[in-house]
């Protein structure tokens, strides 16, 4: 009973799913009961990103990366300068009243910028708090057992509707989340960081109405904005849930405006992490930087992500084959423009390989002497090693093309539900492997020139993988600006 609800769905040709990357959108019109449970997709996509973070934390530990580090470093960094600015502010406390008043605002400024229940430096101020690979695997398996149950029981035991059972799979996820449980803490914890850096996302990094320096954009919101992306679809099935709630039990009309806000809602992510380049390009010309020019690349491939959205959310109305087949086509050359732009900025900037110079590849102005050809290829430095970086690197080549799957959707899956969930699998894949070498990269960045030579086996180094210690604390307690540690100890 419960596979003959899901699979029900009208054979009208505006059904055809044309869904087959990131990029473009999927089905919405028909009737609120059909393409809906298209929209289990979307929690199970989730679910698979938390599993697969989880894999990310593992590997970062037991290869020595410290992640924690390597995420809040800008804060970090933005912290000790707001510190040394109140220092200087209260030794001018005596100048007059107004010294005064802008110190008590810069300093309460800066304790709530410290101090937000939000902030990435809060994600676990004790052992039970901190973030570990198995607290996240256990999480998703659990979130999996919920949308299972809720779906078998709202459905089948009770007779009620798809659109139903995902609103109940997320009304039981908030409650558990919400009870006052000690083993959720870390969970609501880690919700906390993320709403405040989602909102750290559409708040302006400049102040409209003065003058000065744009604030710069911290490295974790740049990760976790690139993570959005690879999640574009499921902010357009939250958009389709919005329609399909709206007009249930009604089809959705097959009109240009029903299509625009799932797919705006897909589009956001985009255009979040285009803002943000151009708000670094802004900085970059102030600071009169000669790489400015790599921020407007940059937001350049971001636009190419959204051109395929238009052109797939238009084609969604024509009823004109011709124009469908033509539209088709043109949505084939976006999506391989895209492909291969966002590929090669992977590689040279992301991952910082393929490189004439790479940080940590010198010292001294002499080339360190590299142990393998993989690592005078792709760069001196490969923690996880040059076979794991290889098999990263292909991986990445061959999942980023994986739209090309749409020629043998018919062949390869048995409706095109399974298909859109195939490709929305892969890209979630793509990201956590994508991760690996971004935060690896990024870690060498922020410790070029602070590490001493490496030694002659560096190689073999790299390829023996260890358990290192936990990461350092998140709490802002434990991790305090190294300005506010060295007043107190001296």
């Amino acid at each position: 009973k419960s596979q003959q609800r899901i699979s029900t769905k009208p054979t009208s040709p505006c059904y055809e799913a044309t869904m087959s990357s990131g990029q473009e959108v999927g089905e919405i019109f028909g009737d609120g009961s059909g393409p809906a449970m298209s929209l289990l997709r979307s929690p199970t996509v989730i679910i698979a990103a938390v599993g697969l973070w989880g894999m990310n934390v593992y590997l970062f530990r037991l290869f020595g990366i410290d992640y924690v580090h390597v995420l809040t470093f800008d804060l970090m960094k933005e912290k000790e300068a707001s510190s040394r600015r109140d220092g200087e502010n209260k030794e001018d406390d005596n100048t007059g009243i107004a010294g005064t008043a802008m110190t008590n605002r810069n300093t309460k400024s800066s304790k709530r910028r410290a101090n937000s229940p939000g902030d990435s430096n809060n994600l676990g101020n004790s052992a039970d708090n901190e973030v570990t690979a198995g607290k996240l695997i256990v999480f998703s398996l659990s979130l999996l057992l919920i949308l299972h149950m809720s779906t078998v029981i709202w459905i089948d035991f009770i007779g009620g509707s798809a659109i139903g059972a995902i609103f109940i799979f997320y009304l039981a996820v908030i409650v558990g989340i919400l009870l006052p449980l000690p083993s959720t803490a870390w969970i609501r914890t880690a919700c906390k960081t993320i709403f405040h850096r989602t909102f750290e996302l559409i708040n302006p990094r400049c102040f409209c109405c003065g003058t000065g320096m744009p604030r710069a954009i911290p490295f974790i919101d740049v990760f976790f904005a690139d993570a959005c992306c690879s999640l574009s679809k499921v902010f357009f099935d939250w958009g389709m849930l919005w329609h399909l709630a709206w007009h249930y039990p009604e089809p959705v009309p097959m009109e240009l405006h029903s299509i625009i806000i799932p797919s705006v809602a897909a589009s956001l992510p985009y255009f979040i992490r285009a803002r943000q380049c151009l708000v670094m390009y802004t900085i970059g010309a102030m600071k009169s930087d000669a790489k400015k020019y790599q921020h407007m690349l940059n937001a350049i491939k971001y636009s190419t992500s959204l051109w395929p959205l238009v052109v797939s959310a238009y084609q969604k109305t024509i009823t004109n084959e011709k124009e469908k087949v033509a539209l088709e086509a043109f949505l084939i050359i976006l999506l391989a423009i895209n492909s291969t732009y966002s590929l090669a900025w992977d590689i040279t900037m992301d991952w910082g390989m393929m490189q004439n110079t790479c940080a940590g590849g010198a010292i001294g102005g002499e080339t360190k002497s590299h142990t393998s050809y993989a690592h005078s290829v792709l760069r001196p430095k490969l923690r996880f090693g040059a076979p794991t970086s290889i098999g990263i690197l292909f991986i990445d080549i061959v999942l980023r093309y994986s739209w090309v799957l749409r020629f043998w959707e018919n062949d390869l899956f048995p409706n095109a539900d399974i298909y859109i969930l195939c490709t929305q699998f892969l890209e979630a894949i793509r990201r956590a492997l994508w991760n690996l070498l971004r935060v690896e990269w990024e870690h060498i960045k922020q410790n070029k020139g602070k590490e001493e030579e490496a030694p002659a086996d560096v190689e073999m180094m790299e390829q023996k993988p260890f358990l290192a210690p936990k990461s350092r604390s998140m709490s802002p307690i434990d991790r305090k600006p190294k300005s506010l540690q060295h007043k107190q100890k001296s």
